[in-house]
């Protein structure tokens, strides 16, 4: 992928190394895990979950609030990189909407380390990047890419850029009151209902990075060869089914919250060869 010389999203908040109020007393990494592991079976959002269990629901303090809100642009290459794609997601998402007569509001991107405050509440590295509806922003540790690569085997810039994408997919969706009617739906239906649910949201946000990839490639030629296989394998590198089996070795279909791989490489091809976002009707298509 070659994105060196492209825009860099004036969006992006660089809070790595700035401390997080509590750290040394907060969240110890056993009870992150449970946490992360309890969220991604429930369907529960990680970043809420984590704010429960430490205290994070009462109002941020001032010092919090600072660190919060405080950030500059990155400088390094990963964090640059990020912006570089979160650019492009501008660009394309941008274009669409005006298309369909709306305006795009662009998310920001949040980069931190180990720990960070949220609307959505305290979340640790272990969360994985998430979007969080209540501030619009998007919340990564970039160290999670070395995990993408060295544990779950998806490798390269495309499979970095793909991860990003699915997650303005989901800034998308709130645009749409997709995430709205997500939370509504939580009240009236089964655990059961609730989770095949979170899964057609999680297959959108696929199939929307892939309408990003294939809008960003006619408008910037900047794909190489292998580039699209990178993304793919690291679909299917976070479905569900894969996750199970490698966290519990059995399989609980009914449990998914996201997909299983098969459909997960599905909705991100079906994004991909159409680069119509009409097509991501993974409601009413199965």
């Amino acid at each position: 992928m070659r994105w060196r010389g492209e825009r860099e999203s004036s969006n992006v908040e660089d809070r790595r190394g700035i401390p997080i109020p509590g750290g040394a007393g907060g969240l110890g990494i056993g009870t992150v895990v449970v946490a992360f592991v309890a969220a991604w079976f429930l369907g529960i959002d990680p970043g809420v979950l984590l704010g429960m269990l430490s205290g994070a629901g009462a109002p941020p303090t001032q010092s919090e609030q600072v660190a919060r809100d405080s950030g500059g642009a990155p400088t390094d290459d990963e964090g640059r990189f990020a912006a570089v794609v979160l650019a492009s997601t501008e660009d394309v998402w941008s274009d669409i909407f005006r298309r369909s007569g709306a305006a795009y509001r662009p998310p920001r991107l949040v980069l931190f380390e180990q720990r960070v405050d949220t609307r959505c509440g305290l979340a640790g590295a272990a969360t994985g990047p998430f979007y969080c509806p209540g501030d619009q922003k998007l919340y990564i540790d970039l160290s999670f890419f070395r995990v993408l690569s060295e544990r779950l085997g998806a490798q390269g810039d495309f499979a970095r850029a793909y991860v990003i994408a699915h997650e303005v997919g989901h800034h998308v969706q709130n645009l749409e009151g997709t995430m709205e009617q997500l939370q509504q739906a939580r009240q009236r239906v089964s655990e059961t209902q609730y989770n095949a649910l979170s899964v057609r949201v999680e297959l959108q946000a696929d199939c929307y990075a892939g309408v990003w990839a294939n809008h960003a490639q006619q408008a910037r030629q900047w794909l190489e060869a292998g580039d699209i296989d990178e993304a793919i394998n690291a679909a299917s590198a976070v479905g569900d089914d894969r996750l199970q089996r490698r966290m519990q070795g059995t399989v609980v279909p009914e449990s998914f919250t996201h997909g299983s791989s098969a459909q997960r490489v599905r909705w991100f091809r079906t994004g991909w060869e159409s680069g119509d976002p009409k097509a991501c009707d993974t409601f009413g298509r199965g």
